[in-house]
């Protein structure tokens, strides 16, 4: 069971439909099945096989690196696949812990801003290659999920960890989108941007990534620490004009970009030439999976996006617009997936885009003939605050809250949606950590 507070959130049948459907997507993209589904190990050959393409250890060694919300599990499974035997070490990030492998550590860092705990991974991840005199013939497979951008801090000389919290949290902040955030990012680490990759070669790297991502732009997931980095200095420093950063960034981190403008410090790889690259895992996956079980339970499913990005509260009005104008005639599920970004005021209140757009779809969509439902969920299980994974609302969800008197607008323009949810009951989506991350999922459903 993957929603906890299924019981209270199922108090009609439309809700109990929305609660499968969720279920049926999140179980999906759990990485023990995707693992499952992308590679292949033959111990006797001591060979690898993924998503078509083979490998040869016979003479060679594996170690496991790699980091994000979803590695923890990863590592689990690769460990079930490729027998602990045959992995020399391995370490990886993840915001939780406690998981049951033998050989790959499972270190538990910082997630949405990085910490020491992150640091003391990568470089112990790095530390790896002299240690063992990882080379030529060997293989290093890195797990890359979202959230790894955080979970893989390793600031550039120059930089500090406070400095990299700062500019993150200002990032997040200032509603720039997940592109520009990780260009930034890259450019003050010494593994993102292709760099971790660079940094074990000779050997060969395979990256198994289950993206988080609109559109599945490799240097984007996990900031891209195995593959070429198309963006430059020139690209940050643009990120932190346009949001009007610069003079708020900390002194090092604006000195160290100026530094490689001047080129005095390293650009980021414009070539990966030892990794291969695979998405195993993305949101596509998890809409596919919904609109599976809405068939299976007789509903209509209409998958319209699974790259929805911009403006929260704009994308909530305007697809309440869509289905109220007909676009969506003779479905009955809606279902859209990806990323929107919220600008948070300067005293904002609790909770994430999820709860946001479905706080501003209340509003968007009374209008609607009932009976309908909106939820938006992140599929983390972690919609910026822990454990609460997005929120639901009906057709009833509105007269409730003005018979109790509360005042949905001014939630709404304070960003306050998780206060409004609590508020009412019923409406906040309770998972924990899933264990993956492919974004968000959003669902219609439409009397």
């Amino acid at each position: 069971m993957i929603i906890k507070n299924r019981e209270e959130l199922i108090s009609s049948n439309l809700r109990a439909r929305a609660v499968e459907l969720i279920e049926a997507g999140i179980t999906r993209v759990l990485p023990a099945n995707l693992l499952r589904a992308a590679i292949k190990y033959n111990h006797e050959r001591r060979s690898l096989r993924v998503m078509g393409e083979s490998y040869d250890l016979s003479r060679g060694r594996i170690f496991v690196v790699g980091g994000g919300k979803a590695s923890g599990l990863m590592a689990e499974e690769l460990e079930r696949i490729i027998s602990p035997a045959d992995i020399t070490a391995g370490i990886v990030n993840c915001n939780s812990g406690n998981y049951e492998t033998k050989k790959i550590s499972v270190r538990q860092a910082g997630h949405p801003l990085p910490d020491e705990a992150g640091v003391h991974g990568v470089q112990d991840m790095l530390a790896m290659k002299a240690r063992h005199s990882i080379g030529r013939g060997d293989l290093v497979i890195c797990l890359v999920s979202g959230g790894g951008s955080a979970l893989l801090p390793c600031p550039a000389s120059g930089i500090t960890l406070k400095s990299q919290q700062e500019i993150t949290l200002l990032l997040l902040r200032c509603g720039a989108n997940i592109k520009e955030i990780n260009t930034v990012r890259k450019h003050l680490s010494l593994i993102k941007g292709g760099r971790l990759g660079a940094f074990y070669e000779p050997a060969k790297i395979v990256s198994l990534i289950i993206s988080d991502v609109v559109g599945d732009d490799l240097n984007t997931i996990a900031s891209g620490p195995t593959v070429p980095d198309p963006s430059t200095f020139s690209d940050a420093q643009d990120v932190l004009k346009k949001y009007g950063l610069t003079a708020k960034a900390p002194k090092n981190v604006v000195d160290f970009i100026s530094r490689g403008l001047d080129g005095l410090e390293a650009e980021t790889p414009k070539e990966t030439c030892n990794c291969d690259n695979y998405v195993i895992g993305n949101n596509s996956m998890c809409l596919e999976a919904m609109a599976e079980k809405a068939r299976d339970l007789g509903l209509r499913p209409n998958i319209v996006t699974a790259e929805l990005s911009g403006d929260t509260t704009r994308m909530a009005f305007e697809k309440a617009e869509e289905i109220a104008g007909g676009n969506y005639k003779g479905f009955d599920v809606i279902l859209l997936g990806g990323e929107t970004t919220p600008t948070l005021p300067e005293n904002s209140g609790k909770g994430g885009r999820n709860q946001h757009y479905v706080a501003v779809s209340m509003l968007a969509m009374k209008k609607q003939h009932p009976p309908w439902l909106v939820a938006s969920v992140g599929t983390d299980g972690s919609d910026y605050l822990p454990e609460v994974a997005g929120a639901m609302v009906d057709d009833r969800s509105l007269p409730t809250a003005a018979a109790a008197k509360i005042d949905i607008d001014d939630y709404i323009a304070r960003f306050d949606s998780y206060s409004l949810f609590s508020n009412m009951t019923r409406s906040l989506i309770i998972t924990g950590s899933t264990g993956t991350n492919v974004s968000d999922v959003i669902l219609y459903l439409l009397g």
